[in-house]
């Protein structure tokens, strides 16, 4: 069975239709400090638009504890996607309330709405499956037809994922399509040689992909904090750096099951090394073997990879044809340990073949570095569906929908 489309739910002229977007933007202040969630869901939205449907557009954001709460509104969402869509966008300030009954009544073909974030309401994310059937019959309440969009959701068995689609008929967006797209070319089809970028704080988020890609890549790079435990399992000492001492065994395992397959795991040569945390840390570059020896000794904490480093990596990266990336190198948040990060990025706008930023604090990085989206193959708009997808999971949220 193949995955459903737009195209299955006929003619949408004068029909209403809920989206299911990721609008989970960064907030900082009120403000939106990265959109590229938003513009990512601009293509369906217009198609519905165009199309002459009634759009219902609903997401979450953030976590709050299944009650409204202020600083997790979509409200100024609702302001940045008028301003991207050219066009008015009504909010209502409830998702299944009086508000939204009013917001959607008043909408005509081709207007569009959005309501107040799901996870204001406790049965968007409940574990209780009548729960979360329940929200999900007073959101399929509003709409003719259900398009799912939000890639960065399809991985959880929410209301608005999974029972929505149990109860209109659904079909996929074409951010979905195209993040597929991508997958699928990273999964089945790479063109060799094939590169992984693993970085982030914690290497136990990453083991299951790490054994899922070790069969299909030529090199796997290690950054960002939980290089830090695979050092260890060579039996380095890396100060007060992070590391997950319970791991150790299992990275062991990997580097021998790499060693066996012939992938080459690259590790960082050389590291930056600070006193603590933060962006007025005293810092010094060490060889990644004598973490231990710099002025701070053992209290020294690794926030980067260093300089040679990043030159290794990214030499590695421009001569692959297929890269995907998921995690930064180091703190990229606080100037003086960007650097890793920043050398891995501009590294996979030069390759001649795909490249892949995996999402979440990736497609972060790279944005907050000065790096435009169109400067790399894709940027994935989920980093946890990105990795469950390449790791062989089954997806709920897609397979509500024919996947297979």
């Amino acid at each position: 069975m193949s995955l459903r489309t737009i195209d299955s739910l006929g003619d949408l002229s004068g029909k209403s239709v809920l989206v299911r977007c990721d609008l989970n933007v960064p907030l900082k202040d009120g403000e939106i400090t990265d959109d590229g969630r938003i513009r990512a869901s601009l293509p369906t939205l217009n198609a519905l638009v165009n199309s002459g449907a009634r759009v219902v557009v609903v997401s979450h954001l953030g976590r709050p504890d299944g009650a409204p709460d202020a600083k997790y509104s979509l409200a100024p969402v609702a302001q940045r996607l008028s301003e991207l869509l050219g066009k008015g966008v009504a909010f209502a300030s409830d998702t299944v309330g009086s508000s939204a009954d009013e917001t959607v009544s008043a909408l005509a073909n081709g207007d569009i709405a959005l309501l107040e974030n799901l996870r204001f309401n406790a049965g968007e994310t409940s574990k209780d499956a009548a729960e979360r059937g329940d929200f999900a019959a007073k959101l399929a309440a509003f709409a003719d037809a259900f398009v799912s969009d939000g890639f960065g959701v399809v991985h959880r068995k929410q209301a608005s994922v999974y029972e929505v689609a149990e109860l209109l008929p659904s079909a996929a967006g074409l951010l979905i399509q195209a993040e597929l797209e991508v997958l699928e070319r990273l999964t089945r089809t790479p063109e060799a040689p094939y590169t992984v970028v693993l970085g982030g704080s914690k290497v136990s988020d990453k083991l299951a992909v790490i054994g899922a890609l070790l069969p299909k890549v030529n090199t796997l790079l290690i950054g960002g904090g939980m290089l830090f435990t695979f050092l260890a399992a060579q039996g380095h000492k890396v100060g007060a750096s992070l590391l997950e001492t319970d791991q150790i065994d299992n990275v062991k395992g990997y580097l021998d099951e790499a060693a066996r397959l012939g992938v080459e795991i690259v590790l960082p040569t050389d590291i930056v090394v600070a006193s603590k945390f933060g962006a007025d840390a005293e810092f010094v570059t060490t060889p990644a073997d004598a973490i231990e020896d710099t002025e701070f000794g053992a209290s020294g904490l690794g926030l980067d990879i260093g300089p040679d480093s990043g030159a290794r990596f990214a030499e590695v990266i421009s001569a692959s044809k297929t890269v995907f990336w998921n995690g930064p190198m180091g703190v990229f948040e606080l100037a003086p340990f960007a650097a890793g990060t920043k050398a891995v990025a501009a590294a996979l706008t030069t390759i001649n073949g795909l490249g892949v930023v995996g999402g979440g604090d990736s497609a972060a990085a790279v944005r907050a570095l000065g790096f435009t989206d169109d400067q790399f193959g894709h940027i994935s708009t989920g980093g946890g569906a990105s990795l469950e997808f390449l790791e062989g999971k089954r997806l709920p949220g897609l397979e509500v929908l024919g996947w297979q």
